[in-house]
């Protein structure tokens, strides 16, 4: 049996949970069971790994649930919870996502998977919004869960990582 890596490795996360729960009703929205999944993906999705993802016991990488994404045929946000999952079940305290606004011309001059990863994202909700400024982007709630996983971080701390990493915009003093 194969080593797990660190983004298989059993978490008790509430967004895990709450991701499983979403993978769970995308495949069964599909009509497909464990084992057809299994099967179908040439088992590149075993039955009992997406049965962890499912039940919240290990977290799945962006890069495997960017691939089941492709396999069900939806794009990756179908894929997390939906905004009416409350701040409470996600660890949050006050019930309120703060928006975020993303320097994106900064993101594009760093390298790295993620960060590849998370500027494809926000120029995807660009073209959804016909927003194309290409320097800053407001990101909602749910965007942000979305950043969570790709960061690694918990939901209410992506403001905190996006500011180490210096990618907050902050508007030029007047």
């Amino acid at each position: 049996m194969s080593a797990l890596s660190d983004d298989e490795l059993l978490h008790d996360s509430p967004f895990t949970r709450l991701v499983g729960d979403r993978l769970r009703r995308i495949r069964q929205q599909k009509k497909l069971s464990l084992s057809e999944v299994e099967a179908t993906s040439n088992s590149e999705f075993k039955a009992s790994v997406l049965g962890a993802y499912e039940r919240g016991e290990r977290a799945i990488s962006v890069p495997r649930l960017e691939r089941l994404a492709r396999f069900y045929g939806v794009s990756i946000d179908q894929l997390l919870p939906r905004e009416s999952s409350s701040a409470a079940e996600l660890g949050g305290s006050d019930g309120v996502t703060k928006k975020l606004r993303i320097d994106v011309a900064k993101l594009s001059s760093m390298n790295g998977a993620q960060f590849e990863m998370l500027e494809r994202f926000l120029r995807m909700i660009q073209v959804q919004r016909q927003d194309f400024n290409g320097k800053v982007i407001t990101v909602r709630g749910h965007d942000t869960r979305a950043i969570a996983v790709m960061l690694d971080v918990p939901v209410d701390a992506v403001g905190d990582k996006l500011a180490e990493l210096g990618l907050l915009f902050v508007p030029p003093a007047a």
